[in-house]
């Protein structure tokens, strides 16, 4: 069954090729074309285009295939085109005629948007969630080890005296900088596309407000035919948000994988969570950061297969844009894996200690020795030819104390504060206006 049938059936390969992964993708949205539906036909009875005993049947039937959905009971048969015209059918199978009228009004295009808006929102806010348990992790860990010293470097040369709690905090205020990101791709995606229909409106007089306001939508996509235009425009914007996140996440594998490492030795976590080798017994491998680390990658790539998708598209629905529910749909999946199985093993971390008592390092303090020389009295410049003389000529005496203690220094993490923003940045989201909503529509 298909929406759009008429009276000539489709050739069957023709028929593969553009559902494509249609119904697979489509599970996945399920209980929001449920919810799309049952905020329109609440709009529809109150311009005339229902009874209200209708509507309260047509209700209660769609809570009843929410429940199901939610059960793990809902499948998209072999013979039904997508989720809009499965749920349709069951309507229909149930109700006769009366589930035939909760397409007044609408378009599978514009149902397919209010779905992937409706998704995506949801999905931002598992991400957000995921994100927030791994920035508190980071913190804890970074409060922690803030006096375990570890080597600082650029252009991976020894640099300067760095600490655990430095560097994992680092990555901690990353994220909390992300929020900010993926709060604005949110916003983005929580606007109401609903009504555009086919991207040109319609002659019924649609209430679009009162589907934002069940919905919990922030706003509207006022001009339809922008509505239409923002299919691929949101999935890019999100997934710039998302790669953002990756690019953190993926980072902070990489030096991991990094210190790990016998040459460096800085952190080794335990057996049971690494991979050996099939013929080196001394083998304690990486596997899951790495695996993080190229899963990230990946997923870095995602805004721009969209962009390559959408960048040649006039106005209106083409076809195309379907191609972009097979990356992006499972991509919240693969990111939250990547947060969960990071956190997971940070938990298990195991620090060297006194990792700077070792002669190698001895010229991080290279620095040190310099500022000392300029508190002394001497010149920045002169002080710094004279460090580097003792270099040259194995004078050098490293500083025995570190004196860092500005802000977001070695000695003055500011941790409290980057908890601070991120509890800021997380509270941006308003994510509790549109789950009220939900539950207001669902009661």
């Amino acid at each position: 069954m298909k929406l759009w049938q008429k009276d000539t059936n489709t050739d069957k390969l023709i028929e593969n090729f553009t559902v494509g992964q249609d119904r697979e993708m489509d599970v996945f949205l399920a209980p929001h074309d449920v919810l799309g539906s049952m905020a329109h036909i609440t709009m529809l009875e109150t311009i005339g285009l229902l009874e209200k005993s209708e509507l309260d049947i047509l209700l209660q039937e769609l809570k009843s295939i929410y429940e199901n959905i939610s059960l793990g009971k809902f499948v998209i048969e072999s013979d039904v085109e997508d989720v809009h015209s499965q749920i349709e059918v069951l309507l229909t199978r149930k109700l006769g005629d009366i589930g035939k009228k909760i397409h007044s009004g609408r378009s599978r295009n514009d149902q397919v948007l209010l779905d992937m808006k409706l998704f995506t929102r949801d999905s931002i806010e598992d991400i957000a969630h995921s994100s927030n348990n791994l920035f508190d992790l980071l913190s804890e860990l970074s409060d922690k080890y803030k006096d375990h010293l570890l080597p600082g470097y650029t252009h991976l040369q020894l640099a300067m005296p760095s600490s655990f709690g430095l560097w994992l905090g680092a990555y901690a205020e990353s994220l909390a900088d992300d929020m900010l990101v993926l709060q604005s791709s949110y916003r983005i995606a929580n606007k109401n596309p609903l009504g555009s229909a086919a991207g040109y409106g319609s002659s019924f007089p649609l209430n679009r407000t009162l589907t934002t306001e069940l919905l919990g939508f922030e706003d509207l996509n006022y001009n339809v035919v922008y509505a239409q235009m923002g299919r691929g425009k949101t999935e890019y914007v999100v997934a710039c948000a998302l790669s953002s996140i990756a690019n953190t996440v993926g980072r902070l594998a990489m030096d991991v994988c990094l210190y790990m490492n016998q040459n460096f030795g800085f952190i080794t976590f335990p057996d049971n969570l690494t991979t050996g080798s099939s013929i080196m017994p001394h083998k304690k491998n990486p596997d899951v950061f790495e695996l993080i680390r190229a899963r990230c990658n990946q997923i870095k790539t995602l805004p721009q297969e969209i962009l390559n998708i959408t960048s040649n598209l006039p106005s209106g629905y083409h076809r195309d844009l379907q191609q972009i529910k097979e990356s992006f749909i499972p991509v919240f999946g693969q990111l939250e894996s990547c947060l969960e199985l990071m956190q997971y093993m940070l938990k298990h971390i195991q620090v060297k200690n006194d990792l700077l008592n070792d002669e190698k390092y001895i010229y991080l303090f290279s620095v040190e020795r310099v500022n000392e020389l300029v508190l002394s009295g001497i010149p920045f410049r002169d002080a710094y030819k004279q460090v580097g003389s003792e270099i040259a000529d194995k004078t050098f005496s490293p500083p025995t104390k570190l004196n860092h203690t500005h802000e977001g220094s070695i000695g003055n993490l500011m941790t409290q504060n980057i908890r601070t923003m991120m509890k800021k940045n997380l509270s941006g989201f308003n994510f509790e206006v549109k789950n009220s909503a939900i539950k207001a529509l669902l009661k």
